[in-house]
């Protein structure tokens, strides 16, 4: 069993940037699907990206051009570059593995990745104030 641990979030103005982070232990994510999601109040959790092992990557529409995912195998850490951040990015954010080792990431509307990921982290608040 992986356990995944979020970092990173925190409180920024808009246009504002940070980095997550999310570590894992137990158990590798070199091989799986990874993933972030966030859950904004009153909302249900959403998609924001993916990445495969071959660092092929996926995002939503809300956060292209803003928002990087990467990872580092050899560290078993996954990683979010957010930049320019706005009001609506504000949310709990989680970092996830996907159920099958060397699937491939799931395609398709954002809202439909969820079912896809089986080990979730605690969440790492985002908040962006205007």
């Amino acid at each position: 069993q992986v356990q995944l641990v979020e970092s990173g979030g925190g409180s920024v103005q808009d246009g504002g940037s940070l980095t997550l982070a999310c570590l894992a232990s137990g158990d590798t994510v070199s091989g799986y699907c990874m993933g972030w999601f966030r859950r904004a109040p009153g909302k249900e959790r959403e998609g924001v990206a993916t990445i495969d092992d071959f660092s092929n990557t996926k995002y939503g529409d809300s956060v292209k051009g803003r928002f990087t995912i990467s990872r580092d195998n050899g560290k078993n850490t996954l990683y979010l570059q957010m930049s320019n951040l706005k009001p609506d990015d504000t949310a709990m954010y989680y970092c996830a593995r996907h159920v099958g080792g060397g699937s491939p990431c799931p395609g398709g509307k954002t809202s439909l990745w969820q079912p896809f990921f089986g080990d979730w982290g605690q969440g790492t608040q985002v908040t962006v104030s205007s």
